[in-house]
């Protein structure tokens, strides 16, 4: 059976058969992004590590989802992951959503405890994206409903197509009844895997020559050479 608790580690073959990390990989409640300097800046010397394993800081993990709970976040994206940290600790710690829910109390109920956990367990790519405010902390909730590859596909779909919290909970919704995620994505018009990029002249030149040499689309041989760089 597995354990899918916040925190355990999960990866998945893409189609080149590298393992892409779909979930976090670091310990749950360390602050990985929120201690990350070149994205808190100064506030990375703030950052609360909350520890499942110590009764200290599990109870300021309570503490923590108590007031996240009850809105004080002045919609904040660092503290908002500082929340979603405290509420996977806080699981991890009491071994269930209920009984975490139970012990921050106040508005914190299992739904909120679950969702923002999840966002906790999201990889650090995402969980960096959501912390420069790129992507909302509300539309990370609704990646994070998302398992496999496709989470990370529509995290980047979130970027690329300016896709807004309604799109990312309908297009997730739709992922999650059995829709293929580039169908769920065509049906806002975006197209799964169209990214808009600026070339130097010189390479645009030589691109732009080689496709009509070799009778393909730029992207094909973008795709192949991106493919070679990223082994």
């Amino acid at each position: 059976m597995t354990d899918n608790r916040p925190g355990d580690r999960s990866h998945r073959r893409g189609e080149n058969g590298r393992s892409i990390p779909t979930d976090r990989e670091s310990p749950v409640g360390a602050p990985v992004i929120r201690g990350d300097e070149s994205v808190a800046g100064t506030r990375a010397r703030e950052a609360v590590q909350f520890d499942p394993d110590d009764p200290d800081s599990l109870a300021d993990a309570a503490e923590t989802v108590r007031q996240f709970a009850a809105g004080n976040t002045n919609d904040d994206h660092l503290y908002m992951l500082r929340g979603a940290a405290a509420c996977a600790a806080l699981v991890r710690g009491e071994g269930s959503y209920k009984a975490a829910a139970e012990r921050a109390g106040g508005d914190a109920t299992v739904s909120f405890i679950r969702k923002w956990a999840r966002v906790h367990d999201l990889p650090r790519s995402v969980r960096k994206q959501v912390a420069i405010g790129q992507i909302a902390p509300t539309a990370a909730k609704h990646i994070a409903r998302v398992g496999g590859e496709a989470r990370l596909l529509l995290a980047w779909a979130t970027l690329d197509g300016n896709l807004t919290v309604r799109d990312v909970r309908s297009v997730a919704s739709s992922i999650n009844d059995g829709t293929s995620i580039d169908q769920a994505l065509a049906e806002h018009d975006i197209t799964l895997g169209r990214l808009e990029l600026t070339l130097s002249p010189h390479t645009y030149r030589d691109l732009r020559r080689r496709a009509s040499v070799e009778d393909v689309d730029p992207g094909h041989l973008v795709t192949e050479a991106l493919e070679q760089y990223l082994e």
